[in-house]
């Protein structure tokens, strides 16, 4: 049996190993590896019916100021009636396609505006979990190759 008070002492007690095994610890950078991986897994979650963090802050990054325009639904029922509707609905595709029309960084600008996440919410789940299962599983194993070239 172990020492009053050391860690073992509880599992010797319950006839489960008594050895003085050596226990897997990561090191100070496999510990980062995996905070950053939790952490981009939890900015990548997406909610039930919105968007993810990640694509919430990409939405804001690339117009802070919200001055870019993003088009106009199409026409509700009875709208396409009402002159004031339509001119404005115009307008507003007028001066997205303008910018659009520029191309480049400001026709990035404007898809980014109104992205949303690539799948849909229970894929991209599925996907999430299965990076932080690799990724967790490739810090264990390079930490065991790690410790067996040390000794």
């Amino acid at each position: 049996m172990g020492r009053p008070g050391s860690h073992f002492n509880a599992l010797c007690i319950l006839n489960v190993r008594c050895d003085n095994a050596r226990v897997w610890q990561p090191t100070n950078s496999q510990w980062w590896a995996l905070l950053v991986v939790a952490l981009l897994i939890v900015a990548a979650w997406p909610p039930a019916d919105d968007r993810s963090l990640a694509m919430k802050f990409v939405n804001w990054a690339v117009d802070p100021a919200d001055r870019l325009p993003t088009l106009p639904p199409p026409y509700g029922p009875g709208e396409g009636d009402d002159l004031e509707a339509v001119n404005a609905h115009d307008l507003q595709t007028r001066m997205y396609d303008e910018l659009h029309d520029k191309g480049g960084w400001t026709r990035m600008r404007l898809e980014l505006k109104v992205a949303e996440d690539p799948f849909n919410a229970a894929t991209e789940r599925q996907l999430l979990v299965a990076v932080g299962v690799i990724a967790a599983f490739v810090v264990w194993r390079f930490g065991t190759r790690d410790e067996r070239r040390r000794t």
